[in-house]
């Protein structure tokens, strides 16, 4: 969605919620009638003043005020009759409230005025009407609450509602739906709603089939009364405070083909006979709760089931094999559980679409079952974080359309035989290793040719001695490099330039030697932001995590940090004074190297830097002045190298602690034991005290948004990928 500008609403983080209405809407919004007659007086001044109650009203005063008939005008469709009909404004950058005149168009059954900017409360009267079938005010910036109807009035039209996304607040109306027996679909979701989910739905409406309510603040538990709709086809209402179990009540709803709800509080075993009541599942989420038990073995009688998240629970045992009987699965997410043994006892090859299989971070032991390989439409496989062992098999080849692989933190051996295998794997675009293949070779097997599409390639955490092999300088299309806590030694290699798009590199932790090559300066995706971005092959089929406190998150590769962490070598010499040409640069570390003399006065020019670490060197002469205009930098450390001289101060300068600069007995500052001698103090460029609270206030913000102390220290790969 575009930016919204400033208005007198108070703001709030946006989160995106499917629109899922399904074939409901297919039938509710059929053309209407083409129009014959012409609109009445009384219709056109009630139109004028909706358009007068606008601040922007996208150009539609220039239409409206053509012509004295109405159903002329843009957007606005009339029956037969000449009475306003339909009124259809989505997307057109309206600005100010929503007049309840609209609610005098007595033939008005069609109201859209969603993808808007408009502001302040929905007036009751739309919602009361008794001619409104459809009202779509969703992606909007109303706020306020809504009111409970008044139960005298008689029983209105409404069929669908969509509210979504919009700045809702207070309770959620109960009663108000027992005056629509006609009811089919309401979404409120992507507001803050609160308190307990009404159970009246479905008392008077029959029909009702879509309720959304996902991503507001709803508490309590799931109400027992929802069981009673007999027509809900989806529920939603992932991302809330909702508590307690599944009740039983819940398995009556038979029609159920969408439920979901993912990250509450919800506990308990799920029971295995009443999960064979809802037998028309398609979509199943439950993921982010506190779920224990094991996986019904009555999921095999979900002979529609597609996609299966069971995420991030307390599942335990093992999987059951009857999962191989759900024919119609795409996706299966069952990572950070406690599940264990063999995954072999699950037929894969009985799942021919299957596209993503994600079994990471439990208890699985044994090897990868071959069958997996006979599901040639995977494209997203994550094992890692088990007990896996052996080697990889060619089978593996089979699996042509594979983008993604994490193997990372089992127990495979032969790297070079793992790396000879999936080189076929030619859409292969992430590829994580790590924490395998303890104390082997770096493969310099020069006939490692593939991985013609690969952008993230990770063999860290495996103790591989060896060099930085040459094959890496194949890779075209590589982004991100992660080579860290390893043996690896020599130098590093000069043909680093040559990867267009690498943009973050960690080769951390290792005994590298040499000099910093220069080449190293020639990156061009570290050097400017008019080089053009590779496009993403890789787009995650689940939130992509960074760091421990999860500040940062991505869903493809060309949102990840741009990074060069050298740190914790053995390399020597001077910093290049070419450095000064990574200006696109967020995080720089080379600490714990032996690096020497003096820090060069460039480093002043990585205008987006956050973090940036020399300390651990050998390093001699003052520190630059002019790192005081790094008004983004959020983390700084020179400790224990030689340096000399005062501090500079001002900027971001005076946010850092003294054991930013612990180790250098010549630094004098007010906040270290050497203070320094007013006559040789730094000269630093002077600024208001204005200009620096508004400095420090900016840079506070942004570091909030951004939450870059995630970058500090090692980020390991496997946290990119969840």
């Amino acid at each position: 969605m575009k930016p919204i500008p400033h208005s007198s609403c108070s703001n709030k983080n946006r989160k995106f919620c499917i629109n899922f209405f399904g074939p409901v809407l297919v039938l509710l919004l059929l053309t209407l009638i083409s129009p014959v007659g012409s609109c009445t007086e009384k219709e056109r001044s009630s139109l004028l003043r909706f358009l007068t109650g606008l601040s922007q009203d996208g150009g539609l005063a220039a239409s409206w005020q053509n012509s004295t008939d109405c159903c002329t005008w843009e957007g606005i469709t009339c029956g037969e009759d000449g009475a306003v009909a339909e009124l259809s404004l989505a997307s057109r950058g309206l600005q100010g409230c929503i007049s309840s005149s609209l609610s005098e168009l007595t033939s008005l059954s069609r109201l859209n005025l969603s993808y808007n900017l408009l502001s302040g409360g929905l007036p009751s009267k739309l919602i009361s009407t008794s001619s409104i079938v459809v009202l779509d005010v969703s992606f909007n910036r109303l706020d306020g609450e809504l009111q409970e109807l008044n139960s005298s009035l008689p029983d209105l039209p409404l069929q669908v509602l969509n509210i979504s996304s919009n700045l809702f607040t207070g309770a959620f109306p109960s009663t108000t739906w027992e005056k629509m027996s006609s009811l089919v679909a309401i979404n409120a979701s992507n507001n803050s709603f609160s308190g307990y989910i009404p159970s009246s739905f479905c008392i008077s409406s029959p029909s009702f089939a879509v309720l959304d309510l996902c991503y507001n603040q709803f508490s309590g538990r799931i109400p027992p009364g929802i069981g009673k709709c007999s027509s809900l086809i989806t529920l939603r209402a992932g991302q809330n405070n909702i508590i307690g179990t599944l009740p039983d009540d819940l398995f009556s709803a038979t029609s159920l083909e969408h439920l979901s709800f993912p990250n509450n509080h919800l506990q308990g075993i799920i029971d295995d006979a009443l999960m064979i009541k809802l037998s028309n599942l398609v979509f199943l989420d439950l993921g982010g709760n506190r779920f224990s038990g094991k996986i019904p073995d009555s999921i095999g009688q979900l002979k529609r089931l597609e996609e299966l998240h069971m995420e991030e629970n307390n599942i335990s045992g093992e999987l059951p094999p009857s999962l191989g009987e759900c024919t119609n699965l795409v996706t299966i997410n069952l990572k950070k559980n406690k599940l264990k043994g063999e995954f072999a006892k699950v037929n894969f090859s009985n799942l021919p679409n299957l596209k993503i299989l994600d079994l990471s971070s439990n208890y699985f032991i044994g090897t990868i079952p071959e069958s997996i390989y006979s599901c040639r439409n995977l494209t997203w496989l994550r094992l890692s974080t088990n007990k896996l062992h052996g080697e990889l098999t060619k089978k593996i080849e089979n699996l042509k359309s594979i983008t993604f692989i994490s193997l990372s933190y089992n127990n495979f051996t032969n790297i070079t035989n793992t790396l000879h295998i999936l080189k076929s794997l030619r859409n292969l675009s992430v590829l994580l290793l790590g924490g395998n293949f303890m104390h082997e070779d770096m493969p310099e097997d020069e006939t490692i040719d593939g991985f013609e599409n690969i952008q993230g390639l990770g063999i860290h955490d495996c103790g591989l001695t060896g060099k930085i092999p040459n094959w890496l300088s194949k890779l075209r299309n590589l982004q991100l490099l992660a080579l860290y806590n390893n043996q690896l030694s020599g130098p590093i290699p000069t043909w680093i330039n040559s990867l267009n798009f690498l943009k973050y590199v960690d080769i951390s932790n290792n005994s590298l030697t040499g000099e910093i090559p220069t080449a190293l300066m020639e990156m061009p995706m570290l050097k400017s932001d008019k080089i053009e971005d590779h496009p993403d092959l890789i787009v995650s089929p689940f939130t992509v995590y960074v760091g421990a406190c999860l500040c940062f998150q991505y869903r493809a590769a060309s949102a990840f940090p741009k990074m060069l962490n050298l740190g914790n070598n053995k390399l020597s010499g001077v910093i290049p004074m070419e450095i000064g040409q990574l200006k696109e640069l967020l995080s720089l570390n080379l600490s714990f190297n032996n690096l020497n003399e003096e820090i060069p006065q460039s480093i002043s020019n990585l205008k987006n830097l956050m973090v940036l670490d020399l300390s651990s060197n050998h390093l001699t002469g003052p520190i630059p002045s002019g790192l005081v205009n790094l008004h983004f930098l959020s983390e700084f450390n020179v400790s224990y190298n030689d340096l000399e001289g005062p501090v500079p101060t001002g900027g971001q300068f005076s946010t850092f602690l003294s054991s930013s600069f612990a180790g250098n007995p010549k630094l004098c500052s007010p906040m270290l034991e050497h203070h320094c001698n007013l006559a040789v103090a730094d000269p630093a460029s002077p600024i208001s005290t204005q200009q620096y609270i508004d400095k420090v206030v900016f840079t506070i913000a942004f570091v909030v948004f951004f939450g870059v102390g995630v970058l500090y220290d090692q980020i390991t790969m496997p946290r990119y990928f969840g």
